[in-house]
């Protein structure tokens, strides 16, 4: 049986080493299901934003960025992790260091610039409820949206030299450049978290102080809604953020336990376009204007 550094060596990030070929073949249909789902549901919005102009908000446009970025890890990363979950695990595909890069990439790519929209989103409720009307306005102009749109991607591209060292967190020998890319993503995963956090609570103390707000506010955002959206957050981000740290300060988590972290992570991606628009009228009533009757 290999040990754990061929696992992170010649396995797919969230493959597990061992050769039990029936836990190779359910990994490949849960990324099936993800992509398949995570795909339709992901240009569903995008769709309906841009072929509906009561959508087409400043909000939304945030939560179409992400969709894109998701689109990345959904439509372009799971499929190729679904089929190479059936291959060998000595075959050479597996082996290529320039093909690991590219998955790394594309899958780094994606939940970077998802996990800044995820933010985006937050904050853009957030001045909306709680500042005056015309704090919202001066912020986000057109070309203000925009800007901070194209700079999710541009921050996103800084990492993705680093993603070769998360390929080897599961190994026993790893570098100390691999621990410390795990310890620098779990710091920016938990940053972010308490930012989300701190937006999204200040929203719903708002709410609940002024009456007034809160039926203009209770049209986007109750707080069923916002409690939904955080514990699905952190229930997809804080595993990784805890096996990281783990890793770092004490020794590496098991490959198995490593795996299902990042899998939970992966999965917003096809969870999200849901968590956004499930409770908007808006998006329900479009829906409904384009999805076949009955």
């Amino acid at each position: 049986m290999p040990n754990a550094s061929s696992w992170s060596a010649s396995s797919p990030l969230l493959l597990l080493w061992e050769d039990s070929s029936g836990t190779r073949i359910f990994l490949s249909l849960l990324y099936a299901v993800l992509a398949i789902s995570g795909t339709l549901s992901n240009v569903m919005v995008i769709y309906l934003v841009f072929s509906f102009k009561k959508l087409q908000t400043t909000s939304n446009a945030f939560i179409v960025n992400g969709c894109a970025a998701d689109l990345s890890v959904c439509a372009l990363w799971m499929p190729q992790e679904a089929v190479l979950g059936l291959l060998p695990p000595n075959s050479s595909s597996l082996r290529s260091a320039e093909y690991r890069l590219l998955r790394g990439g594309l899958l780094g790519l994606g939940l970077t610039v998802s996990l800044a929209s995820h933010l985006l989103v937050a904050f853009n409720r957030y001045v909306l409820i709680t500042k005056l009307p015309s704090v919202y306005q001066a912020l986000y102009q057109r070309r203000h949206t925009g800007c901070m749109i194209g700079l999710s991607w541009a921050l996103a591209l800084l990492p993705v030299p680093l993603l070769p060292g998360l390929w080897t967190l599961g190994s026993a020998q790893s570098d100390g450049s691999s621990r410390y890319t795990a310890l620098l993503l779990a710091l920016a995963v938990l940053g972010q978290t308490a930012l989300l956090l701190h937006c999204y609570l200040g929203i719903v103390r708002r709410v609940r102080g002024s009456a007034k707000r809160a039926r203009r506010a209770q049209r986007r955002l109750s707080s069923v809604s916002v409690l939904l959206l955080c514990c699905v957050f952190l229930l997809g981000t804080q595993p990784l953020v805890w096996v990281s740290l783990l890793g770092f300060f004490l020794r590496p988590a098991p490959p198995a336990l490593q795996a299902a972290s990042w899998l939970l992570l992966c999965s917003l991606s096809a969870l999200n376009p849901l968590l956004y628009t499930w409770r908007s009228e808006e998006f329900r009533r479009a829906a409904r204007s384009v999805l076949p009757r009955g």
